[in-house]
């Protein structure tokens, strides 16, 4: 009964892997409220340790507002979610 209990909750978390991931990416919208949140999240990086990564995910930034101005909204997204990739966001 045991292994049967631990085996149903090993595949539910396995299954649920996908959905979470899935989610996470659909957080990064291409659109101006998503982008003003995300930047302020990034301005919001004091710890020094992270300056590197807030550097990384300020240009990920950068290119996401270029992108977004292109028009080019598969783009825009690629930049979002590597912006919050450097944050450590996912």
């Amino acid at each position: 009964m045991l292994k049967i209990t631990l085996a149903a909750i090993a595949l539910t978390a396995v299954s649920s892997m996908p959905v979470f991931a899935a989610e996470t990416m659909m957080m990064a919208k291409c659109d101006d409220a998503s982008m003003m949140k995300m930047q302020t999240q990034v301005d919001g990086m004091s710890d020094p340790m992270m300056k590197e990564k807030k550097e990384m995910a300020s240009k990920e930034m950068m290119m996401a507002h270029d992108s977004m101005k292109a028009k080019k909204m598969d783009d825009c997204k690629m930049h979002m979610d590597n912006a919050m990739k450097s944050m450590g966001k996912m």
